[in-house]
């Protein structure tokens, strides 16, 4: 059989995962549940406990011509018994979890009304009933049934194995389990590429040696082979004295003991699983660990394996606050529930900076003074952003991991930081416990939050399925942190494996035995047993808040420095918004009446005889300097230069050259650019229909005016760049006199264009409302429409009525 199947490893990697229904709010689900529980529900197991649920759809897939062995229990579940039994066949389904490619474990409720014929045709009488499907088994077979199975889990995997050395054909993923001998070792390495092959030297009775080989199935480099203590020649060469005993064997005859510290199955696998160049079947290699990397532009942060970092806790914060929080838009129910419930356990018990402990507290504080029944996530940002600006109150934006780094962006990391921040608050609420402290306050807000929040949905499931079965147990602050604890293993390994898992950060059972050996044991038959009175104490110290590090976090001074700089930059964001609003409704145009008309002119009248220039912003006047006093006011800080276009331009370049008189200081614009920039180009249409307007009446005005005199000041006006200005008195006045006349009857035509271009606007006003959003071409569409229908009318009309007079002569007739 060894030359048969002589494959070290294998590759195959496929494991079965279903997923079961999204469960509803806990409450409304209870109550449905006790009155109509449904058949996904009503079995004893789920895709949790990693045992295949058959059915009428699936069972043919899953039993007939498989390329694994398959193991099923046929089970009601109102029997005491088929209860009792549950238990052990989930830990079964846990302990073999790394033979799934070899064997695999199956379920099926036959007290399920939909279940009822397929039990009936796999002869079904009693329960629970064990069956054993071969691989490749045919679509009419009903499997071996186990007579009088053992309802322990050692028990159990030994009869699995006797049942896959005896059964033909064999599962292509299975490894060969009989023992080895001198003559296959010595030419082992010729015909397997393998760096290590390990010896387990034991007794005839004993499993170990091939329940080892089937732990490390799904790892390569590494290869597993039984010897007997009858194999002598093996024995003596490798100076074997104990059984069992494990011994790692080179090429060209080299060898070593394997260091553990219990002689048993479990010691075995986990130390064989971490040699040098092993790695699971199918992942990428190890990163390097001299130039290691988190796959991201971040540098990576060289850690201690053993520490808990505050920077993954805070991180974990503000995601979990930040991130998933905002993708309800508005919370309300259970979740408002859950929410309050989450913040006020972090509030109590999370060992904190004082800056995020006082933001915690002022969260905790706001909650607590809602009294609706929901809130916006936007507001409640707003109290995590320390809008208010609290003194020292704040969370650090971002993520810094550390701990919880992964080799690439999408490997532990969030998840990572959960994990180790619920075990931090079981932790922290068992050390400051008094009499009366609720045992189950911190397990219950994360139960609710990671129901109500937690974004990935199946993981949500599963951790309400392992809450709803065994949390109950949880009587006292000690058994909340064993029960965390354990939970958080048998996801371990229930993901061992799985794509989510990091290379570089294997899914093991926890603590390792090289970091707590006093914390693994084995029970009488040599199965592994974790000795809880150790595992207290050293999770309790493990995640202390005395021995949490505190490398890698950013300096509280620069928290705050730059939660001032994002509140400073949001308000001036707002204020611009608020100002760019106020400006297009303030310079929205309206139709000026003949009293405003007037006014506006003696302004301008007023504008050109003292020079002084009045800005404008919105319609409200911005103070201008006082020439006789000489006192000028501060603009403010959205105040914008003339922009209309009869106003002047650059008063720089017109500055009078009258000798001796008196000029005044031309007065500093100052001008906020942002505002110039958002409003000018909003309003620029609307300024230049306001300037036409301005325009036509000041050419009216200066048709009516009459030249200066010869020596005097002459005011000139400049249709094109509205530029006033004082004038020297020239020799060549009469040359002057003649320009400006032309000037005058150029202004006059525009005058009369003007005045023409308005009486077609009035005459037209009834037209232009009348075909507003409409063209000519549609106009005279509809006329011609309307003149046809009127048409066909009066054709129906005459038409129907010559007939009634037709009628009426025939009835007239004799």
């Amino acid at each position: 059989m060894a030359r048969r199947l002589g494959r070290a490893t294998s590759r195959f990697t496929e494991e079965i995962q279903t997923y079961h229904k999204r469960i509803p709010a806990f409450a409304v689900w209870l109550c449905f549940c006790l009155l109509f529980p449904p058949a996904a529900e009503a079995g004893l197991y789920s895709p949790s406990d990693q045992i295949i649920l058959l059915n009428p759809e699936n069972v043919e897939s899953v039993l007939a011509n498989s390329t694994a062995a398959i193991v099923a229990e046929f089970y009601a579940s109102w029997c005491g018994h088929c209860v009792a039994f549950s238990p052990v066949y989930k830990s079964l389904a846990r302990d073999i979890k790394e033979w799934k490619p070899a064997v695999d474990l199956a379920a099926v409720d036959c007290a399920a009304q939909q279940n009822i014929k397929l039990c009936s045709a796999f002869s079904i009488t009693g329960y629970p009933t064990l069956k054993f499907f071969h691989a490749y088994s045919k679509a009419d077979s009903k499997g071996e049934a186990y007579k009088a199975f053992p309802r322990d889990v050692q028990g159990l995997r030994h009869i699995i194995i006797d049942k896959l050395e005896n059964q033909e054909p064999w599962p292509p993923a299975c490894p060969p389990l009989e023992p080895t001998s001198q003559a296959e070792i010595d030419s082992f390495f010729e015909t397997n590429n393998v760096q290590h092959l390990a010896l387990i030297f034991e007794k005839a009775s004993s499993y170990i040696g091939r329940e080892v080989t089937l732990d490390l199935l799904q790892f390569e480099n590494v290869t597993v082979r039984r010897v007997l203590n009858t194999e002598q020649d093996l024995v003596t060469k490798l100076g074997v004295t104990e059984f069992p005993s494990c011994y790692l064997y080179y090429p060209k005859g080299n060898f070593t003991r394997l260091k553990v510290n219990i002689e048993a199955r479990t010691f075995y696998s986990y130390a064989l699983q971490r040699l040098p160049g092993v790695v699971r079947s199918g992942r990428p290699p190890l990163v390097n660990i001299d130039h290691p990397t988190n796959g991201t532009e971040e540098p990576w942060r060289p850690f201690n394996r053993s520490r808990v970092y505050m920077a993954d806790l805070e991180s974990t914060l503000h995601y979990s606050l930040r991130v998933e929080l905002a993708a309800h838009t508005v919370i309300r129910g259970n979740a408002l529930i859950s929410l309050k419930k989450y913040i006020s356990v972090l509030t109590k018990y999370f060992p904190g900076r004082p800056v995020v402990m006082n933001l915690l507290r002022s969260v905790d504080s706001w909650l607590q003074n809602q009294s609706g029944g929901e809130i916006t996530y936007e507001a409640l940002r707003k109290i995590l952003d320390n809008s208010a600006q609290s003194p020292d109150t704040a969370l650090p934006e971002g993520v810094r991991w550390v701990g919880c780094q992964g080799s690439q962006p999408h490997l532990r990391r969030f998840p990572c930081g959960m994990w180790t921040l619920f075990h931090v608050l079981t932790v922290q609420a068992k050390s400051t416990s008094t009499r009366g402290t609720d045992p189950k306050e911190v397990l219950s807000a994360m139960r609710n939050y990671v129901r109500s929040f937690f974004g990935c949905r199946p993981c949500a499931e599963h951790f309400e399925n392992m809450a709803r079965e065994s949390m109950v147990e949880v009587d006292s602050t000690s058994s909340a942190v064993l029960w965390l604890w354990s939970r958080h293993n048998r996801v371990n390994n229930r993901i061992a494996g799985a794509l989510s898992e990091d290379p570089n950060f294997p899914k093991i059972q926890w603590p390792s035995p090289e970091m707590c050996s006093a914390c693994h044991t084995v029970r009488d038959n040599g199965d592994h047993k974790w000795n809880k009175e150790q595992v207290l104490p050293f999770l309790m110290s493990y995640f202390s808040s005395n021995r949490i590090l505190t490398d890698y976090l950013e300096d509280e001074s620069q928290v705050l420095a730059k939660q001032r700089e994002a509140i400073a930059a949001q308000k001036h964001g707002e204020r611009r918004a608020r100002e760019a609003l106020d400006s297009v409704t303030h310079l929205l145009p309206s139709q000026p009446t003949v009293q405003e008309e007037e006014e506006e002119e003696e302004d301008e009248g007023t504008q050109d005889e003292t020079m002084a220039d009045e800005e404008e912003e919105g319609g409200e006047g911005a103070p201008a300097a006082d020439e006789m006093g000489g006192k000028t006011s501060e603009p403010t800080p959205w105040a914008k230069p003339e922009m209309e276009l009869g106003r002047g331009r650059q008063r720089a370049h017109n500055r009078p050259s009258i000798v001796g008189m008196r000029m005044r200081e031309p007065q500093e614009d100052i001008v906020d650019l942002d505002s110039f920039v958002n409003q000018h180009y909003k309003a620029k249409a609307l300024r230049l229909a306001a300037s036409s307007r301005v325009k036509q009446r000041t050419l009216q005005r200066k048709v009516e005016q009459e030249p200066g005199p010869v020596f005097g000041l002459g005011m000139e006006m400049d249709a094109g760049l509205g530029m006033v200005g004082l004038q020297p008195v020239e020799a060549d006045f009469d040359l002057d006199v003649g320009r400006q006349r032309m000037r005058l009857q150029k202004r006059e035509l525009i005058g009369q264009y003007y005045v023409e271009e308005a009486e077609l606007s009035h005459r037209g006003r009834w037209m232009s409302v009348l075909s507003i959003g409409f063209s000519k071409v549609d106009i005279s569409l509809c006329v011609i429409l309307y003149c046809l229908s009127s048409m066909c009318l009066v054709a129906m009309y005459l038409f129907f009525k010559n007939r009634l007079r037709l009628r009426r002569a025939k009835v007239s007739l004799p």
